[in-house]
């Protein structure tokens, strides 16, 4: 887990885009975003991206300090790959329902009580997690990833149930599943949606796999983020698309279709009634990071994430497996 540091308190800069700027040439830093982070973050950022873009940047970029403008298992993943680089979270609680959701030592039983299984994890998940792994995917590799595996050969999936229904089907593969899911993508209304698709005829609706599947039934486009956007780049330029992922990534999708009409799929109110919550489907770990958090983390070089030689060893041989199947 990243080391907790407190920023001190003093007054940010007025113009804090060209703040971030100066301290990146100051520190030799890059920033890596993800698409679900706020646009203003997304914008100053070297690089925006899904988890698998964000590992392979994290691993090529030859810059002394990696900011990672995600959650804490994004920032673990970025140091795994460059243990002899800095690497800073602006907001040590920026964490993940999904990686909390597999507990190291009740994985490890799991894990254990299936010696004969191939274990393949969801990058979302934590380091010890990963140590526990034969190798990592991403949603953007997780079918890949199973068929490399021999057909033979019996499959453990975590720490996503949903992820992994979807890629047993789309594999053909019989998969034993980690019953983790995400927060946001599992609080999508299928009934909200279904009256929501027939206001907007026509609309395109772009699904993440790890909704469940009643949720993905509904779509015309399953993928990961960077395939949702790549839909939307290559679509029509003025079309109304229906967004079943965190929304954050509408900020890019914006930018490369103007014209389009981007419309949050609606979710399940928590403990109340489906299709009323606005703001359901933001992840609020996401979201806690800030373009002020990111100028205090620069400046201060802090928080900054620290893993054991030998952890980092350990988790690093399955994301290297991950990231050569592509």
């Amino acid at each position: 887990m990243p080391d907790m540091v407190l920023p001190r308190r003093d007054a940010p800069p007025a113009d804090l885009v060209a703040a971030v700027q100066a301290l990146k040439r100051e520190r030799d830093a890059v920033i890596i975003a993800h698409y679900y982070q706020d646009g203003a973050i997304q914008d100053v950022a070297d690089f925006v991206g899904d988890s698998l873009q964000m590992a392979r940047f994290g691993a090529e970029t030859k810059a002394k300090t990696i900011v990672v403008c995600g959650v804490h298992f994004m920032a673990e993943t970025a140091k795994i790959l460059a243990m002899d680089r800095t690497v800073l979270l602006p907001d040590t609680a920026a964490g993940c329902s999904l990686a909390d959701s597999a507990p190291e030592a009740e994985f490890r039983a799991f894990v254990t009580a299936r010696p004969d299984h191939r274990v393949v994890t969801y990058v979302n998940s934590t380091a010890a997690v990963k140590a526990l792994s034969d190798i990592c995917c991403t949603s953007s590799n997780a079918v890949q990833v199973v068929q490399s595996i021999p057909r033979d050969v019996p499959i453990i999936f975590g720490p996503d149930r949903f992820l992994g229904d979807w890629v047993a089907g789309q594999a053909g593969r019989e998969l034993v599943l980690w019953r983790g899911s995400c927060e946001v993508h599992e609080l999508f209304s299928a009934e909200a949606m279904q009256r929501q698709k027939q206001e907007h005829p026509g609309a395109i609706t772009l699904v993440h796999p790890e909704c469940p599947a009643s949720i993905i039934a509904l779509a015309d486009v399953v993928g990961s983020t960077k395939k949702l956007l790549e839909a939307v780049r290559t679509g029509p330029e003025r079309a109304t698309w229906i967004v079943a992922t965190e929304p954050g990534i509408i900020h890019q999708m914006r930018k490369a279709r103007p014209h389009g009409v981007f419309l949050m799929a609606p979710a399940i109110v928590r403990g109340g009634p489906q299709g009323a919550c606005s703001s359901c489907n933001e992840c609020p770990h996401m979201k806690r990071n800030t373009l002020e958090k990111l100028w205090r983390c620069m400046r201060d070089g802090a928080p900054e994430v620290r893993l054991e030689s030998e952890l980092a060893a350990r988790a690093r041989l399955p994301i290297e497996r991950m990231l050569a199947v592509g």
